[in-house]
């Protein structure tokens, strides 16, 4: 009888542990952010169709940013949308933690709440504004945790630009790694910020 009663108090243990230690992973923050405010110069460079990259504080951004090959400053990205003077996000997240894994648009001052690097990024000879009226037809499509770039039934991050560069500019092509874990190719970040197709516009640290 003992014996049972300290395998169900060590089974207990252990999901207790496996609990606390994915909350740790997925939700606690890695580093303290930039604290951008409304007075911050990005608030005045940012455009219409912009591309915004952010480095998250949560330790799973780290792994996110560690599928670019060489830059590896950011680990999620939206699309800037600017619409009767106000600025908002839209963009494809996972993990939010509030059960809202999907394509959504977000003001930008909730964007850069957990970023600890900001990169703002503008499409060359391309009329941008379209980029946002595209990615508004996605918001409420859910988070592609397959990490399938070939079916727009549910979307990743990148993958959301992606789709909406194949409709307005299918000529043009984003790089793409192969992630062996999952067998697939992915588009990391670097994608854009390495990319002859975007000119860097805005870039902030947090060291």
């Amino acid at each position: 009888m003992k014996k049972t009663h300290r395998c169900v108090l060590t089974g207990i243990t252990t999901f207790m542990l496996l609990t606390v230690s994915i909350y740790i992973y997925v939700v606690m923050p890695g580093g303290r952010p930039l604290e951008i405010k409304k007075t911050d110069e990005l608030f005045g460079i940012v455009e219409d169709g912009d591309i915004i990259c952010r480095l998250g504080n949560r330790l799973w951004s780290e792994i996110f940013s560690g599928i670019s090959v060489t830059d590896k400053r950011f680990s999620h990205m939206g699309i800037i949308r600017i619409h009767n003077d106000i600025v908002t996000v839209i963009h494809a997240e996972g993990n939010t933690g509030h059960g809202n894994d999907s394509v959504s648009e977000v003001p930008l001052d909730d964007f850069l709440l957990i970023a600890r690097k900001v990169g703002v990024y503008r499409i060359n000879n391309i009329d941008a504004d379209k980029i946002s009226r595209i990615a508004l037809e996605y918001v409420g499509i859910p988070f592609d945790w397959e990490f399938d770039m070939h079916n727009d039934s549910k979307i990743y991050c990148t993958e959301l630009l992606y789709i909406i560069l194949k409709r307005i500019a299918p000529a043009m092509e984003l790089n793409t790694v192969f992630i062996e874990k999952l067998g697939k190719e992915i588009i990391p970040l670097e994608a854009i910020s390495n990319s002859e197709h975007f000119t860097e516009v805005y870039y902030n640290s947090k060291q």
